[in-house]
């Protein structure tokens, strides 16, 4: 049997897909759900941007954003945003400064909140933003309102969870402080709480020691400007360090701030935390083969931080008046106890600081750094309180080694740091030898010395030795003194001999190149010459001073002068070291010589010469200087000042130093009447006067030797008859040459009694002539001479040349008798002369009819006039 077939079914209802039949090259139609894209729009026009319209006019940025659309968006969610916005701000007041001067305490306000932003980057541009922009500009204007607008935005970030911010919120603290430093004593005990409990964190010691770094260097400069430590040195800047290196320690410090007191107890808590914290970092460096960069910096500001508290102990509460009144004695006698346990406990056992271990060489200066720290917190602290014996021998033992030199087995790298930290320990070295007698003060003293001598002479460890000296000077005074029977003697002597000896080299060393040190060494070298008039184990070592001194005022090479160092050191200098010359016991004829070259130098100040003859003269007067030493001196200064005639752009510098010529010997003649005995000086001076006018120098140094001359004679003149004779000739040469420098202007000016300048050169002669009436006589039978001579060239030369010469000479030998008879004085000593007179007269003639001699039209008149002059002075 066969199946049927089954029966097709007919498919019935919807065809979900239907296919089309569509013919070649006909496109298909789009689906009846197909989406329409096609955009149709139409322009809008508007009359103006109302964005643009808003800015216009007002200060924006390269992103053209307002001020206030940047501070906006510094509090965006978005980090990004935030950094961008201070960015934009920076930008803007550069190219719009005036923006900031206009916003700045809105800026302020807005910006304080990013102190404590989450984000490092935004805290870090904020930070630049203030530092290099906004605090700068805003120095001056008004600092109570900008701080008080930061500082409860930085406390606030002090106490964030996250360490990063709260490290970061000491930053921003320090550089508030670094330009509004006043506003520190109003939030000073809230500052160092949250210093306390910043270091209390130990476990941030080892994070992150840049950062604690900063933050303790923070703390360096918030103790720095406690009214105590304000005159803590800078040891960098040494144009700045002059007095403050040499007193740095002094305790002249008050506590007349008021508004600290109440600090003195906080600082009292902050020290044990210090401590601590320094413990921490040794046990560090003892396990370590090296003492790395970051821990160094934290261990040194912690210490730099209890040197300044320390300081606060002893020149602040040893004032302790104020803090009495308002803590209560009790307070006090607690505090000493607590602050002395710590540092006996905690502190010292460390020192000194030794890892067991080899160190490298920059270790090796680290660890003396660090040591030196710590040396010099005793040594302070020791002021205020009495620590133990063996403690005191411990530390005394390392001044001496650090004194003498030997802090390390790698000297060469501990140099720097040897002498920068030896500055500062250096002042406490007359505090131990004031005590008294004890075996540490031979030792310190020969310590102290090699550390004088191996100093370089222009550094700053040079300037605190010789304050040091200074400071000790009163203490060895009283040791040496003969009712002091110390069996240190001795070694005190040599040690200050020792210092003496080595001041004039230095003083030499120094040149003028160092002021500052200079200053000092002549102010050291004046208390010890003040000293050694009180003692006379000292007098000899101080006179010895002189020969050293001398290259340091001038020295002579043959006939010219090399001067010293003394001639270009300031005024003040200048004046301490001629101070000095009067507690020489004896002022020895070399080094009067040095001086006196010294004040013939052009360039000397004439105060500084004025004051060197003044201190000669008060020297002379207590029986200091030889008299003959004495009088050289004053010829010297007589004869050697130059007088010269070069033109400058001020005028002619002659002018100026000839006054001061007469001046000097206005001077030098006054000094010489006070003397008394005017016989025995003219015995002195009349050989020596005489004998150098014979050399023929200038006018003005003649006339100045000359005036000496006639100060010290009398009327009748006690000259001897041979130096009469010798005067003869040179006066007349004198006389004449003074004449010939009356000005030209005109004949009756020529000869004028009005020519003041001629009067003071021929005065002196004048007074010889009316004291020596012998002596015009030689003058006129020398002038008459002159004349022959002139005439008998000029018959036998027949030169032009000679006729000029012969011409002057007779106008001037006729200038010389009107000048002296217009004196009332020589008019009837002339007469005595009268034979003399005419001779001169008739040569004269004789030279105007002579034949053998041809005057020109222009020569004629001239010796017309003369004889016309002579005539008149005839009848």
């Amino acid at each position: 049997m066969t199946r049927p077939k089954a029966k097709s079914k007919k498919k019935s209802g919807v065809v979900d897909f239907k296919k089309r039949k569509v013919k070649i090259g006909r496109k298909l139609p789009p689906p009846k759900n197909a989406t329409n894209t096609e955009v149709k729009s139409k322009a809008i026009i508007l009359p103006e941007q109302s964005v643009a319209a808003d800015k216009a006019g007002l200060a924006v940025n390269k992103k053209g954003l307002t001020l206030k659309e940047l501070l906006s968006q510094t509090s965006h969610h978005n980090a990004k945003v935030r950094r961008d916005a201070l960015m934009g701000i920076k930008d803007l007041f550069s190219k719009h400064p005036e923006e900031l001067m206009l916003h700045k305490y809105r800026v302020v306000e807005k910006l304080r909140e990013r102190i404590g932003d989450d984000d490092k980057v935004v805290r870090r541009s904020l930070y630049d933003l203030f530092k290099l922009v906004i605090l700068p500009s805003c120095k001056e204007d008004n600092q109570e309102l900008i701080t008080s607008l930061l500082m409860a935005y930085i406390f606030n970030a002090m106490t964030h969870l996250a360490a990063d911010i709260r490290f970061m919120a000491f930053d921003f603290l320090d550089l508030t402080l670094e330009y509004y430093p006043p506003c520190f004593s109003s939030y000073a005990e809230k500052i160092f709480q949250n210093y306390e409990d910043i270091l209390r964190k130990n476990q941030y010691h080892l994070q992150d020691k840049e950062k604690l770094k900063d933050a303790l260097t923070g703390l360096v400069r918030c103790l720095s400007l406690l009214p105590w430590n304000i005159e803590e040195p800078d040891l960098q800047n040494k144009d700045d360090i002059g007095q403050r290196v040499l007193h740095a320690f002094e305790a002249d410090n008050s506590m007349s701030s008021t508004g600290f007191s109440h600090i003195i107890m906080k600082l009292k808590d902050l020290v044990p935390v210090l401590v601590n914290s320094f413990q921490e970092f040794t046990t560090l460096f003892n396990a370590r083969e090296n003492l790395e960069g970051k821990s160094f910096g934290c261990m040194a500001s912690i210490l730099h931080s209890i040197d300044l508290i320390v300081r606060s102990f002893v020149y602040g509460i040893d004032k302790k008046s104020e803090c009495t009144s308002s803590q209560g004695g009790g307070d006090v006698a607690v505090w000493d106890v607590s602050v002395s346990s710590t540092f006996l406990k905690k502190l010292f056992p460390l020192f000194p600081l030794d890892p067991g271990h080899g160190l490298s060489q920059k270790d090796d200066g680290r660890l003396l750094d660090l040591n030196m720290m710590i040396a010099k917190i005793f040594y302070e602290l020791n002021e205020w309180i009495c620590l133990p014996p063996f403690l005191l021998e411990k530390f005394l033992e390392f001044l001496e080694n650090a004194l003498l030199g030997k802090f390390g087995s790698t000297a060469q790298s501990g140099k720097t740091v040897w002498e920068k930290h030896l500055v500062q320990l250096i002042p406490f070295i007359p505090k131990f030898i004031s005590r008294g007698a004890s075996v540490w003060t031979s030792r310190l003293l020969w310590a102290f010395t090699h550390t004088f001598k191996e100093s370089k002479p222009s550094s700053l460890l040079k300037l605190a030795c010789l304050s040091a000296m200074e400071d000790m000077l009163t203490s060895i005074q009283k040791m040496l003194s003969p009712e002091t029977n110390n069996l240190g003697n001795v070694e005190l002597q040599e040690a200050l001999c020792a210092w003496i000896t080595e001041l004039p080299v230095l003083l030499i060393q120094l040149g003028d190149k160092h002021p500052t040190c200079s200053s000092a060494l002549v102010r050291l070298q004046l208390r010890i010459g003040q000293r050694a008039l009180l003692n006379s184990a000292l007098v000899c070592v101080y006179d010895n001073m002189q020969n050293s001194l001398q290259e340091f005022y001038s020295t002579c090479q043959g006939e010219n002068i090399c001067y010293g160092p003394f001639l270009r050191l300031p005024r003040e200098s200048q004046e301490l070291s001629l101070c000095c010359l009067y507690y020489f016991s004896h002022l020895d004829l070399p080094f009067l010589k040095s001086l006196a070259g010294c004040c013939l130098s052009p360039d000397l100040d004439p105060y500084v010469l004025f004051r060197t003859i003044e201190i000669l003269n008060s020297a002379y007067k207590d029986g200091h200087i030889n008299i003959a030493d004495y009088l050289s001196v004053f010829i010297t200064l007589a004869l050697r000042f130059k007088v010269s005639s070069e033109v400058d752009a001020a005028g002619l510098k002659g002018d100026a130093l000839c006054n001061t010529l007469k001046s000097v010997t206005s001077v030098l003649c006054s000094y010489m009447e006070q003397i008394g005995n005017n016989s025995l000086v003219l015995q002195i001076i009349e050989k020596v006067i005489i004998d150098q006018i014979l050399l023929k120098p200038s006018l003005d140094n003649s006339c100045s030797l000359l005036r000496m001359l006639v100060t010290v004679d009398s009327k009748p003149t006690r000259l001897s008859e041979q130096s009469i004779i010798t005067l003869g000739p040179c006066l007349s040469e004198y006389i004449m040459d003074a004449v010939q420098h009356i000005p030209e202007d005109g004949e009756e000016q020529r000869i004028s009694t009005n020519c003041l300048s001629t009067i003071y050169y021929l005065l002196p002669c004048f007074f010889l002539f009316d004291r020596c009436h012998k002596l015009m006589g030689y003058v006129l039978k020398t002038m008459e001479s002159a004349i022959t001579e002139s005439s008998l060239s000029l018959e036998n030369g027949n030169g032009t040349q000679h006729m000029g010469n012969c011409l002057t000479r007779v106008n001037t030998v006729a200038s010389v008798l009107v000048l002296m008879h217009k004196d009332a004085k020589l008019q009837g000593i002339m007469s005595e002369f009268k034979e003399d007179i005419d001779s001169i007269i008739q040569k004269v003639r004789f030279l105007q009819s002579s034949r053998q001699i041809s005057l020109t039209i222009e020569e004629r008149p001239k010796v017309q006039l003369t004889l016309d002059q002579l005539n008149i002075l005839t009848r």
